[in-house]
């Protein structure tokens, strides 16, 4: 064995594999608190915002909150285009679906969780979706954190970003 080569003692792979534990342990009682905290609820039907609420973002059925009351809540595209969009704002998200109803090329109601970057917090999104007379797509859309007094705005952007996808094609 070379001078420079150190073997490694079982003594030191114990206490190696202690300190990673030691440093992993926060986030994981974070998660195992997150998961008890916030467990999956699907829901059939459009929610609202709570008044005052810092935590949740809604746009369309005649109530804008945390949103521009000024922005569209329909498109001219057909419905089964605008369904093409948002099923592929799902998969590019990594949404997770709870429900998901439709009317074929006419109506269609999800409840997904989008789940926020390293804490992993769950946010519940819910859009509705139908045809409209004039050929194109009206919408609600609904985004809310399930935990906290905040989201910080990614309730807002989040809606924001798929309004954009949803009206300018």
């Amino acid at each position: 064995m070379e001078p420079d080569e150190v073997e490694e003692s079982p003594s030191n792979i114990k206490r190696n594999a202690l300190i990673v534990f030691a440093l992993l342990s926060p986030l994981l009682l974070v998660q195992a608190w997150i998961i008890g905290a916030a467990p999956d609820v699907p829901f059939n039907t459009m929610p609202s915002c709570e008044s005052g609420s810092q935590n949740c973002a809604h746009l369309g059925g005649g109530e804008s909150f945390r949103m521009d009351d000024g922005l569209a809540i329909g498109n001219e595209v057909n419905f089964n285009a605008s369904l093409g969009i948002l099923e592929d704002w799902i998969e590019e998200n990594n949404l997770r679906i709870l429900v998901e109803q439709s009317v074929e090329g006419e109506e269609y109601y999800l409840h997904a969780v989008a789940i926020t970057p390293f804490w992993r917090f769950p946010d519940d999104v819910v859009v509705q979706m139908s045809q409209n007379i004039g050929g194109g797509t009206d919408f609600e859309l609904h985004s809310q954190s399930r935990l906290g007094q905040s989201d910080l705005g990614v309730n807002p952007d989040r809606l924001l970003e798929l309004h954009a996808l949803l009206t300018t094609v």
